[in-house]
């Protein structure tokens, strides 16, 4: 059992949070894990992305090659359509709605959702919205973890939430509770669609 995750975003989004829990929870479950991060533009807002291998089975590369991403997770939309070319074909995008609009040439917003809307599989959601709705603004990131918990199905989401309380523990209970609390209700979100 295999499954290859691109997650992207816009430095600061906290896109490498959701790249160690997903990795803690994955050596947690005796699982081979490869991965490759770029992000040195992320301290300027620029584009940050993590490819996450995961499987049973040896993993020869940490890069995920075009057609073969299972799961995209994005804390931005646009971000989302930039890695379309590595979604395999019956593919899942889980995605923030909201923008983070840091460039003068970004796309109408309207022409981003309708470009995500000819995808057969993507649950697509106001994450920031979510976290703010459950009293952790700064917790969208899990949200949208919580939303994709279903779809990475090779790791379960009671070990993902552990993973949150190993990963968040150091910053005290009351921050655990909060990324636990947007990813409970990024989770009910997704199994609502």
């Amino acid at each position: 059992m295999k499954k290859d995750i691109i997650l992207s975003g816009v430095g600061g989004q906290g896109i490498l949070s959701i790249a160690t829990i997903i990795g803690w929870a994955a050596i947690k479950n005796s699982l081979y894990l490869k991965q490759a991060e770029v992000h040195g533009m992320s301290q300027r807002g620029g584009d940050v992305q993590s490819n996450l291998r995961l499987s049973s089975d040896p993993i020869f590369s940490d890069l995920i090659p075009k057609g073969e991403c299972e799961l995209i997770i994005s804390m931005e939309p646009m971000e989302a359509l930039r890695y379309l070319p590595y979604l395999k074909k019956g593919g899942w995008i889980i995605t923030n709605s909201a923008p983070f609009v840091n460039i003068p040439s970004y796309p109408e917003l309207e022409k981003v959702a309708a470009d995500l809307k000819k995808e057969a599989n993507v649950i697509s959601f106001d994450s920031d919205q979510v976290a703010k709705d459950c009293g952790a603004p700064r917790s969208s990131n899990m949200a949208l973890l919580g939303a994709a918990a279903k779809y990475i199905e090779i790791i379960e989401p009671e070990t993902l939430k552990d993973g949150i309380r190993n990963v968040f523990a150091r910053k005290g209970e009351q921050i655990v509770e909060d990324n636990i609390k947007a990813f409970e209700a990024g989770f009910q979100i997704a199994t609502k669609k």
